[in-house]
């Protein structure tokens, strides 16, 4: 090949990488999705967020799978990074071997490294130094683990070596979002400006310990607080987790004050958060990268704050799995929202979609582009998910159905989600609806099936 030749190729394959737009993923910790304002929720206060929201697509049913452990971070972290349903991500990503070698995964910055990006990680990785190692080539700072105090969070500094030792991990005098958000900025002004980047920020908030700013705080005075329609003192029945950590930050029964401070201190976050994301999309701006880059926002799991007598996460009910979805940028319609279902490991297909790379075969999720060029298109029929060996549902546009199985009693659920969003009234016994259940678990016994479900 002569050097003209070979110089014209490589000068051809460096505009193709500037030519791709840089992505951005910001990664929220336990927000659930009734916490934008814009979409669901004229209480709490999200400007930045609902700026988002208006330069985007909206994707108002986004859900996590579930988790197979009571820190359900974890494994959503893995399917977002894998694209692999919760059940092929825990027994590849999370490695829990018990059920069958380890397979081939691929995670999308790794793909993204590969392919000319300059890939760049800051904030909480709860899968391991090894794969944070093998995922980016830069970044910090980093907290390995599920949460720690927000003005003490141990964090570590990149290390090229991808060496980190636990005892080099040192607290920083400020907020965490505050550290991560300063972080992003600076990595985005000093970036590599000869290829694109992806960067993805994981914030910690708003998990607890529940550590807003006193200024955010006085935002949401306690006693103005509403409580959620599905407000309960207590569970109705043992769920299986009723003594997991997070339902033991309260004790029993919830009383309505307490769990107005519980939620003040929550949106509190939030807010504060979005006034990080709003820092971090006017790096951008000022960057001149608002147009040439995939903004998405997203978050691990959800919340329950106090619905059906919960705080945690370690339920199939929508305020635990179903979580905020915010796209915006190059090939994605602004100001649009859909219904439709999707799984937050959709994202991995639809970003490489975007940017013109093939899909790895190990991918289990769907690409959205079908949904941001029709908002009413169908990924799916039904959705099926999972907590430990303790619950199963299915989730239909209209149906959710949850199974329990708690030593040897089991329960069932069923909700008229299109009637009853808040998921208050169990209509599984009415004699109406046992033709429904029945199909409804054929259903969900054959998607989970196929989903590789061990149970």
């Amino acid at each position: 090949m002569s050097i003209s030749r070979r110089s014209f190729l490589q000068g051809a394959a460096l505009q193709m990488q500037r030519s791709r737009p840089n992505v951005l993923v910001l990664y929220a910790d336990d927000m659930s999705y009734r916490t934008i304002r814009s979409l669901n929720n004229p209480e709490i206060k999200t400007p930045n967020l609902d700026k988002l929201v208006s330069r985007g697509t909206a994707f108002t049913h986004a859900f996590i799978m579930g988790g197979l452990q009571p820190a359900v971070c974890v494994p959503s972290r893995a399917m977002l990074m894998s694209g692999q349903n919760l059940f092929h991500a825990t027994a590849n990503v999370v490695r829990q071997s018990e059920w069958g070698p380890p397979k081939d995964f691929h995670l999308w910055p790794e793909i993204l490294g590969r392919s000319g990006y300059q890939t760049i990680g800051i904030g909480k990785w709860h899968n391991g130094p090894e794969l944070f190692h093998r995922a980016f080539q830069k970044g910090g700072p980093i907290l390995f683990g599920g949460m720690a105090d927000h003005y003490r969070t141990p964090i570590h500094d990149f290390n090229p070596a991808g060496k980190y030792p636990k005892d080099a991990a040192k607290p920083r005098a400020a907020h965490s979002s505050e550290i991560f958000a300063d972080a992003a900025i600076q990595h985005i002004q000093e970036r590599d400006k000869s290829k694109p980047f992806a960067l993805y920020c994981a914030f910690t908030a708003p998990h607890d310990p529940r550590q807003p700013p006193k200024e955010f705080k006085a935002m949401y005075p306690e006693e103005r607080i509403e409580l959620p329609p599905n407000f309960l003192p207590q569970h109705p029945f043992d769920n299986g987790e009723l003594k997991v950590r997070d339902e033991a930050l309260l004790p029993w029964p919830r009383t309505p004050e307490a769990i107005r401070k519980e939620r003040s201190d929550y949106y509190a976050l939030i807010t504060h958060l979005d006034a990080q994301v709003g820092r971090i999309l006017d790096a951008l701006d000022r960057e001149g990268l608002a147009r040439s880059t995939i903004v998405v926002f997203a978050g691990d799991n959800g919340l329950a704050v106090g619905q059906h007598g919960l705080l945690g996460k370690q339920s199939l009910y929508d305020h635990s799995i179903r979580v905020p979805l915010i796209m915006a940028g190059p090939g994605i319609r602004a100001g649009q929202r859909t219904e439709t279902m999707v799984y937050l490991f959709d994202i991995f297909p639809t970003l490489f979609e975007l940017i013109g790379l093939p899909v790895p075969p190990t991918v289990d999720g769907k690409s959205m582009m079908p949904v941001l060029k029709d908002p009413k298109h169908k990924l799916r029929d039904g959705m099926v998910f999972a907590y430990r060996h303790y619950q199963r549902a299915l989730r239909t546009t209209r149906w959710k159905y949850i199974r329990y199985n708690v030593d040897g009693v089991q329960t069932k659920q069923l909700f008229d989600i299109a009637a009853d969003p808040w998921e208050r009234k169990d209509v599984s016994k009415e004699p109406a609806n046992e033709e429904t259940c029945t199909q409804l678990d054929i259903l969900m016994k054959m998607l989970l099936k196929q989903s590789g479900d061990p149970a």
